[in-house]
């Protein structure tokens, strides 16, 4: 993903956005997060492949879209105040900036959905709480149907 679309930044300086203490110099869409966006987030626009996604997300880092949720523990990020997304950042190996900064690739676990649409993302622990107690609900259920 990293440059496509750009056209030449020079070829001295690695391109990279700032996000947090982060700079990103790429972004990676895994598997999950496409499908979790066409399912939460695209609602029939477009197509959805990950090259839409991450262009669709590098506009958003460079229009500083995107901020930091209230909760870091989760590494979420919200996307124009609504979309709720998961992200998880790596180092990029033997790349750095000018001043001698390591970059960092940003890897999307994760979009949890439209906060317009979920208003239970709105507090994200007690979100995570009730997937995990309403997980654990249904396997002592099969357990029982089992017996």
């Amino acid at each position: 993903m990293h440059g496509k679309g750009l056209e030449s930044w020079g070829a001295f300086e690695p391109f990279h956005i700032m996000l947090n203490d982060y700079r990103v110099a790429d972004i990676v869409i895994t598997s999950h997060a496409q499908s979790r966006y066409l399912d939460r987030v695209s609602q029939g626009e477009g197509n959805g492949t990950s090259g839409e996604i991450g262009a669709w997300l590098w506009q958003c880092l460079k229009q500083n879209r995107i901020k930091p949720y209230l909760q870091s523990k989760y590494n979420a990020f919200l996307i124009d105040e609504d979309t709720v997304v998961i992200a998880e950042f790596k180092q990029l190996e033997g790349v750095t900036s000018l001043s001698g900064r390591p970059l960092h690739i940003m890897v999307i676990i994760s979009f949890l959905g439209r906060i317009s649409a979920t208003p239970q993302l709105r507090d994200l622990q007690t979100y995570y709480s009730r997937l995990r107690n309403s997980r654990r609900m249904k396997l002592m259920k099969k357990r029982r149907k089992r017996r």
